[in-house]
C-alpha cells in the first residue's frame, strides 16, 4: 500500500468545484467523488511505482503470475485508500486552515466525518481480509500495520509534535515493496528491505522540498515541518544528505538485479543529488529557488528507478553478482 503527503488531485477538485445548476452532475454522483477523493487517488501511484517492480522482482527467473500482482495492487489500493481516509479523518481541522488542502471533502464537509472514519475502517478491514485471501497472512497482517503505523504513530503523533515527523512517519509509504515482496515469497527478503529503505531516504527531501513551497501553510496550520522551524540552508543540506543516502540505497541492490538496473539507478541517482545540490547552492547564494521543482522531478526520479528495475526484472539477465 502506499501513503503520502501530497493533495488528492483532480478528483478531489471535480468533487468540489462550483457549478452552474444546469451543468451539475446528480447529487449521488457528486457524493461518490467526495469518497473518492478522500482516498488521496494521486498519492496512491506509489503503490504502483513501488509495488509492480517490487513483485516482478521477486519473480525474477519465474514465469510471471499476473493474477496475483492484479490481487496484490487490489489489496493493497484498498490499503492505501483507509490510511489516506483515516488521516483526513484526523486532519480535517488543519486541512481547513491549509490553502493546499482546503478543498478536501471534510475540510468543505461535504462527507460527514463519522462516515468518512466508517469508510475508512472498512476499507482497512477489506484490504486485509482480500490480501489473506488472494496472497497470504504476512502480506495482509503488514498493510494492517501500516495503516495504524500511518493513522497512530505519523498523523496523531508526530506529525503535529517534531519537525522530524516525515523522517519516521515516512515508514508507512514504503510498505508496498514489503507488501509485494511477501505476496510473492511469503517472507521478506533482503532485497524488499533494500526497496523500503530506498523510499523511506527518499521521503524527507522529496516532502521537505513541497513543504519549502508551502511553509506558510504547516506555519498557520501549526504543523512543525523541518522547512517552519529551520532556515532554508539547513533544509536544503538535510535535503542533500538524505538525497545522497537515497542513492547509495539504490546502488546496495544492484548485486540482485542485472546492468540493466545499474545503469538506471546510476544514471537517475546523479541527475537527482545534481538537482539536490543546485538547489543547496541556489539558496547559500541567495538565488531564486524552486523547491516545487525538486518536488516534481523527486517523483520522477523514483518512476524511473522502479522502472528501470521492473525492465531488469522481466528480462532476467545475469545479476551482477553472478557476473564478478
Amino acid at each position: 500500500m502506499a501513503v503520502g503527503h501530497g493533495t488528492s488531485g483532480s478528483v478531489e477538485v471535480a468533487a468540489d468545484a462550483p457549478q452552474a445548476p444546469s451543468a451539475a452532475p446528480p447529487q449521488p454522483f457528486n457524493r461518490v467523488l467526495a469518497y473518492i477523493a478522500l482516498t488521496k487517488p494521486r498519492v496512491i501511484e506509489l503503490l504502483l511505482v513501488a509495488t509492480i517492480p517490487t513483485m516482478l522482482l521477486a519473480m525474477r527467473g519465474e514465469s510471471l503470475d499476473i493474477v496475483l500482482i492484479a490481487s496484490t495492487l487490489f489489496g493493497g489500493w484498498l490499503g492505501a485508500a483507509s490510511a489516506n481516509t483515516l488521516n483526513c479523518v484526523v486532519d480535517a481541522d488543519i486541512d481547513k486552515v491549509m490553502k493546499r488542502t482546503e478543498r478536501r471533502p471534510l475540510a468543505r464537509q461535504t462527507v460527514p466525518r463519522v462516515n468518512a472514519l466508517i469508510f475508512g475502517i472498512v476499507l482497512g478491514v477489506g484490504s486485509f481480509a482480500w490480501l489473506w485471501w488472494r496472497a497470504n497472512l504476512l502480506s495482509g497482517s503488514l498493510v494492517v500495520a501500516t495503516i495504524l503505523f500511518y493513522v497512530f504513530v505519523y498523523t496523531m503523533g508526530l506529525k503535529r509534535r517534531t519537525s522530524q515527523n516525515v523522517v519516521w512517519g515516512g515508514a508507512a509509504g514504503c510498505m508496498p515493496t514489503l507488501v509485494g515482496w511477501s505476496a510473492v515469497t511469503g517472507s521478506i527478503g533482503w532485497q524488499a528491505v533494500v526497496l523500503f529503505l530506498l523510499i523511506f531516504f527518499w521521503t524527507p527531501p522529496h516532502t521537505w522540498a513541497l513543504a519549502m513551497r508551502y511553509r506558510e501553510d504547516y506555519k498557520a496550520a501549526g504543523v512543525p515541518m523541518l522547512p517552519v522551524v529551520a532556515t532554508e540552508e539547513h533544509v536544503t543540506k538535510h535535503i542533500v544528505i538524505y538525497t545522497i543516502a537515497t542513492v547509495l540505497t539504490s546502488f546496495a541492490l544492484i548485486p540482485g538485479a542485472g546492468v540493466i538496473y545499474a545503469g538506471v539507478a546510476a544514471a537517475a541517482g546523479i541527475w537527482f543529488l545534481a538537482m539536490a545540490i543546485q538547489l543547496f547552492n541556489g539558496v547559500r547564494n541567495g538565488a531564486p529557488i524552486k523547491p516545487l521543482r525538486l518536488f516534481l522531478q523527486s517523483n520522477n526520479y523514483l518512476s524511473i528507478v522502479f522502472c528501470g528495475l521492473a525492465v531488469d526484472s522481466v528480462l532476467g539477465w545475469h545479476t551482477v553478482s553472478s557476473l564478478l
